[in-house]
């Protein structure tokens, strides 16, 4: 009697650890890649809802290279005596 419970126990941890190590072979079909089911949802919720039209910009008129230099320099000279006035008490270098 001894032998024979000896031996079930034993066929019975052979079957367990066999369907075991096989389960942890295949792949579980409940495991989807996060990243991969994102991108899925991200692709259908982009066809789903159609694209704005980008809004059209302003049309400014076209100038020339010396006029926007003149532009910026004037800009910053106009900055430059704004911090002047601010600091009057401090010399000049």
């Amino acid at each position: 009697m001894r032998r024979f419970v000896a031996w079930l126990a034993c066929g019975t941890g052979a079957l367990f650890v066999f369907r075991w190590r096989l389960r942890r072979r295949r792949p579980s079909e409940a495991a989807v890649d996060p990243a991969e089911e994102l991108k899925r949802k991200l692709e259908e919720s982009r066809e789903a809802e159609p694209q704005p039209d980008p809004p059209a910009k302003p049309e400014q008129p076209q100038t020339g290279v010396d006029e926007r230099r003149r532009l910026v320099h004037e800009r910053g000279r106009a900055a430059i005596d704004q911090m002047n006035d601010r600091g009057g008490d401090e010399p000049e270098s």
